[in-house]
């Protein structure tokens, strides 16, 4: 039986070429070590492909459809059972191209008809080749970190990653100010407690506000807090966020949304390391250490005076980039890891496993939501999937995407835009949040942490969109 282990990391791949026509496999054992560099072995039957494979270490299988004996079904079936990292492309005749369809859905990468135009079929391969090298470098990743623990709770061993721990490790230990740019759910907020935690402030307190989710006035008051009779319902006095933070850091997340009287503020601040509270005639010195996180292009903010020039290089002094997980796909499997078992115990449900065909799926996928995106799958799959494997169809993905059509069954394009954006944002938000609450009971608050909102955030978006939490609540037995 073949295995996966440290020794298949060879110089040249390996390509099996299983079909019953001679003169096949001397073309392709011909021409594809010249056009790709690696080793080329063949098989005449489905019989022979499953004796090579428990033999010899490959890398790809070329399978031809149509064979005496076990037909390219029968042999896929078999490979995907008994090697299910493997990638296979069929091969067949334009007349079989339904059952190609059908090979595709049972796991193969990919097809090519008979006869095959030579550069589509190196294209192919390559793509395919692309695919098996990342995961047998992710299977490797995994084993080689089996057991180790993940650097502050970020989890990856990518390149990418490895600058930004790097870098945390760098600047913790310093006072210099931070500014953690990425897209939503890179892990910006988990980069700024890593900060704190590996910093002489550690045992300091570590405040945390979400700048967008605070509004405008009340945003001011929150970050330097006010005294008794200072406006309307000031009937005592207040600390600020600042004075919270007193001998510890304060990250402030999604500054790019702050307003410019709120960051003329903020500037003095840092400037002067003093806050004036609302209301108050005297400066109060602090001494806290400022993070701060965007997704925002502040430099193209700056351009359009959104976002003020001075404010912003005292905030980059250390930049850190956190890279989108479309540039770390070799971290998805050990992400996958993690979040099965950390979500695992939350829920209170057996261990689960992914199923080879939507670890495919996830390495293939483009993340827009990054990492809390691919938290957020594991989740449903733990919770819907009602075996101890979690398939494609249990988290919603069909044939490599999110089977969810924002447009829904009725036309929209009729409309005006405004009104069509409104409908597809009703659709969207409907269909999303009910589904939430459907998978907690009822609970706001689990669902607002499944999706990365605060508990607030999701009840004025419920409001909005007349969805009741309710509904979904388990009715109490009578008698």
């Amino acid at each position: 039986m073949m295995t996966m282990n440290d020794q298949e990391l060879q110089f040249k791949e390996r390509i099996l070429v299983v079909d019953d026509e001679p003169d096949l496999l001397r073309l392709l054992t011909r021409t594809l070590p010249r056009d790709l560099d690696c080793e080329v072995l063949t098989a005449t039957s489905g019989e022979q492909a499953m004796q090579a494979l428990q033999e010899e270490t490959v890398d790809l299988v070329l399978l031809d459809m149509k064979m005496p004996g076990m037909d390219g079904l029968d042999v896929l079936e078999r490979i995907r059972a008994d090697y299910p990292w493997l990638t296979v492309i069929m091969m067949t005749a334009h007349g079989c191209i339904e059952l190609a369809v059908q090979a595709m859905r049972k796991g193969a990468y990919d097809f090519i008809t008979k006869p095959f135009d030579h550069d589509a079929l190196v294209f192919s391969v390559e793509k395919a080749l692309e695919r098996s090298r990342l995961i047998r470098e992710n299977l490797h990743l995994q084993r080689r970190l089996k057991g180790e623990k993940s650097f502050q709770n970020i989890v990856g061993k990518s390149p990418a990653m490895q600058r930004v721990f790097d870098a945390l490790q760098m600047v913790a230990d310093s006072d210099l100010t931070v500014l953690i740019t990425g897209e939503s759910g890179t892990g910006k907020d988990l980069v700024a407690r890593a900060i704190h935690n590996l910093s002489r402030r550690k045992d300091g307190p570590f405040v945390a506000v979400n700048c967008p989710t605070v509004p405008e006035n009340i945003l001011e008051s929150e970050l330097f807090g006010y005294r008794k009779g200072a406006f309307t319902h000031a009937t005592q006095n207040k600390m600020g966020l600042f004075q919270e933070a007193h001998r510890g850091t304060l990250f402030l997340d999604e500054i790019g949304d702050i307003s410019t009287s709120i960051q003329t503020k903020l500037l003095r601040v840092l400037q002067e390391k003093t806050i004036k509270p609302l209301g108050d005639t005297k400066d109060i010195r602090v001494d806290v250490r400022v993070v701060a996180s965007t997704n925002r292009n502040l430099q193209e903010k700056m351009r359009t005076g959104e976002f003020r020039e001075d404010l912003y290089y005292r905030l980059n002094v250390v930049p850190i980039e956190m890279p989108p997980l479309r540039e770390r796909r070799e971290d998805i499997p050990l992400l996958v890891d993690h979040f099965l078992k950390i979500h695992g115990k939350e829920l209170n449900r057996p261990s689960k496993t992914v199923s080879p065909e939507l670890m495919d799926l996830f390495l293939r996928h483009d993340w827009e939501g990054n990492v809390r995106e691919l938290e957020n799958t594991i989740m449903r799959g733990i919770l819907f999937a009602p075996g101890e494997e979690i398939l494609p169809e249990h988290v919603g993905f069909s044939d490599g995407s999110l089977p969810c059509s924002l447009l829904g069954e009725e036309a929209i394009h009729d409309l005006p835009y405004r009104e069509a954006k409104e409908e597809v944002l009703r659709r969207f938000n409907t269909a999303y949040i009910e589904r939430l609450l459907s998978m907690t009971d009822g609970n706001v608050t689990q669902a607002a942490r499944m999706c990365g909102l605060e508990r607030q955030a999701l009840q004025q978006v419920m409001r909005r969109f007349n969805i009741r939490a309710d509904k979904f609540r388990a009715k109490p037995t009578e008698g």
